[in-house]
């Protein structure tokens, strides 16, 4: 790309803080191409290549005479440059925004990128190379969390929540082998007939000194540290032991995330949970998001397509929150959508969610699919659901998720 590259960075940035007069500010930015992995895998790495240069040249001219612009290795660059507010950072960040967002052209292809962007400013988020890195990259990390395209500065909190993610993350793991961990159950209900068809399996933890933390607090940390694929196995396999024990006619739903299916051996992991529960493949049910299928990659096609040959079944969660869900049902083998809970409780919630439900439960109708309301916390919504097609639901209504030992007590209620 022409730039400084990471090794030489270090260098550049401790010279330009020793040189900076005392009192002056300044800011480092360090900017993050978003999806640039897409351009690789779809154009390939030479077109990626003339991209990176691209943007780097047009880096070089926005920036003030004396900035710093380094390539830090992959999609990430790292500006430097003196400023005398934190205004004027705001608008280099702005104008660093636009020029990225300004459509390349490669070879008469028109391509448009997008950026994240971390602001570390001195020096009141740090006073030397390493503390500004820092600073910028926790920023950088909150402005993707955000979701992409996002501009973050700084601020003390990031170091908190860094530091607690940090121990959620250590004590997570120690917690799957300890056992702080519990699989509660949620009831899918048969809205014609208000027996259980199925359950929901979702994972509880009872910490010993913080109490019951909640899910929010912990999968996110898991997704991003990667504990996810094993904290995934683990439900998958304690979720089955306890599906196994239940009528025949009563399925099992697990959530999966976009790291386990891609893990190695993901396939291998559900048929051993399968095989070590006895329990058959049609009897589970795996749960996946749009955003599990926004790659559509081959390992995620090998994934659904070997498990369904087997017998396992599939359902496409919270439909109707992403772009392309209807590409993905003619795609993939789903046997259940679940409609997201916004279409059935909220501020949104009338008319034209209804009618929504209903075409929903038609095309359902006619590919062999079955519609799950979720969110259910109320009769009218029930009946409403229920009036528009759909065939099972799940909520409050019915049950909060419980203990194993009280799912097998409902199944018990139902055959007495």
């Amino acid at each position: 790309t022409g730039l400084t590259n990471r090794a030489g960075l270090n260098h550049e940035l401790v010279e330009q803080l020793m040189a900076l007069p005392e009192g002056r500010r300044a800011a480092l930015f360090w900017v993050d191409l978003d999806r640039f992995k897409e351009v690789n895998d779809l154009l390939g790495h030479a077109v990626g290549d003339r991209l990176l240069r691209q943007i780097a040249r047009r880096l070089g001219e926005i920036t003030p005479e004396n900035a710093i612009v380094a390539r830090f290795g992959g999609d990430e660059f790292i500006v430097f440059c003196e400023v005398e507010t934190r205004q004027e950072a705001e608008r280099i960040a702005s104008e660093v925004h636009a020029e990225i967002m300004r459509p390349v052209r490669i070879d008469g292809d028109r391509m448009e990128v997008r950026a994240s962007l971390g602001i570390a400013v001195l020096p009141e988020d740090g006073d030397d190379a390493d503390k500004l890195m820092q600073s910028a990259d926790l920023a950088l990390y909150h402005a993707k969390s955000n979701g992409r395209g996002q501009t973050c500065f700084f601020n003390e909190s990031m170091s908190r929540d860094l530091i607690r993610r940090r121990e959620i993350e250590a004590e997570l793991r120690a917690a799957i082998q300890k056992d702080e961990l519990s699989i509660f159950f949620q009831p899918i209900v048969d809205l014609a007939t208000g027996k259980i068809r199925s359950f929901e399996a979702l994972v509880r933890w009872f910490h010993p000194e913080k109490g019951e933390l909640r899910p929010d607090e912990f999968i996110p940390v898991a997704e991003e540290t990667g504990v996810i694929v094993t904290l995934g196995n683990w439900i998958t396999a304690q979720a089955a032991k306890a599906a196994a024990q239940w009528p025949e006619n009563v399925t099992i739903a697990v959530n999966l995330s976009p790291l386990q299916i891609h893990a190695p051996g993901a396939v291998l992991g559900i048929r051993n949970a399968l095989r070590e529960a006895g329990l058959p493949p049609h009897r589970l049910v795996l749960e996946i998001t749009e955003t599990v299928l926004l790659d559509e990659s081959e390992a995620t096609t090998f994934f659904i397509e070997t498990l369904a040959a087997d017998g396992v079944k599939f359902a496409l969660d919270d439909f109707g929150t992403g772009y392309s869900s209807l590409g993905y049902i003619n795609k993939f083998p789903f046997s259940k959508i679940k409609v997201d809970r916004s279409f059935v409780s909220g501020p949104g919630v009338g008319r034209k969610t209804q009618a929504i439900i209903h075409a929903v439960a038609e095309m359902g109708a006619q590919l062999d699919m079955e519609i799950v309301a979720e969110g259910l916390e109320t009769i009218e919504q029930v009946q409403a659901v229920r009036d528009a097609g759909c065939t099972l639901g799940q909520g409050y209504y019915f049950s909060r998720a419980v203990p194993d030992y009280l799912a097998a007590m409902l199944l018990a209620q139902e055959r007495d």
